[in-house]
């Protein structure tokens, strides 16, 4: 298997799994999308954790199998490349990624598809891609700069330098360091506790703030509105208010 996919919980977690260091090549690739766009469709997974496993997340692309590629190959994969991530990102549902290890290049970019990432102590991350005449074509140009801001991407990007979990926790590009061991279960407890959520309010909250960065800010005052005032149509926001008040805030249970 290049990529497993295991539900608990209302929780769909995409494991890695080509040892040692899950390299992301072609078929990894192509597996992730597959496996976004499953994870969108099946109404029994409401959240969804990225995770390569007790020792790394993924070191990278597949340089041996990069390397075989001419310019003209390039051309052809490098928008099922972008593709893949894409979907990943576009997974209507909360995602995080639970990074242990090296999170490096196309490794790192996966991770920068999540809404949150949880980072073992020990993680290092990076965009090391200009150390073999690259740079990132994953999305890390822009989900990076997206995230810590522009200055900051192009210090990682242009020296390729790593960053220990400390560092990347100051510089945004991880939310919550914890010791190794405990990553994953965090992350499902992150995770599960969303699962229990409106999950169309979710989706509206999510694809309200990732459109709306794309875009002014009239354009995305214009998105929120119409996600607002549709979600008075739904059931869950008739159950939320209604236990609010009769019960007080934050104990509605929700479809």
């Amino acid at each position: 298997m290049t990529v497993t996919f295991e539900v608990r919980d209302g929780v769909g977690t995409m494991q890695l799994d080509r040892p040692p260091m899950n390299a992301l090549d072609v078929a990894i690739q192509d597996r992730l999308r597959e496996l976004a766009e499953e994870a969108t469709r099946r109404e029994d997974v409401r959240a969804v954790i990225l995770y390569g496993g007790e020792k790394v997340f993924a070191a990278g692309a597949d340089i041996k199998e990069m390397q075989a590629m001419d310019h003209t190959a390039m051309v052809l994969r490098s928008k099922g490349l972008q593709d893949a991530f894409t979907a990943v990102a576009r997974i209507p549902k909360p995602v995080v990624a639970a990074v242990t290890g090296y999170a490096l290049g196309g490794g790192c970019e996966l991770a920068l598809c999540a809404d949150f990432r949880i980072a073992a102590d020990n993680a290092k991350l990076g965009q090391p891609e200009i150390l073999l005449g690259l740079i990132p074509g994953a999305g890390g140009t822009q989900r990076l700069a997206r995230l810590i801001g522009p200055s900051r991407a192009k210090d990682l990007i242009f020296t390729g330098r790593m960053v220990k979990a400390e560092e990347a926790l100051t510089l945004g590009l991880v939310d919550r360091v914890v010791p190794a061991a405990e990553v994953y279960d965090q992350a499902h407890a992150w995770a599960a506790q969303l699962a229990k959520g409106p999950a169309l309010a979710l989706r509206a909250a999510k694809e309200s703030i990732d459109a709306g960065l794309e875009t002014d800010l009239d354009t995305g005052l214009t998105i929120e509105r119409n996600w607002f005032s549709g979600l008075f149509a739904t059931e869950d926001r008739e159950r939320g208010m209604r236990s609010f008040v009769e019960e007080g805030p934050g104990k509605a249970t929700f479809l």
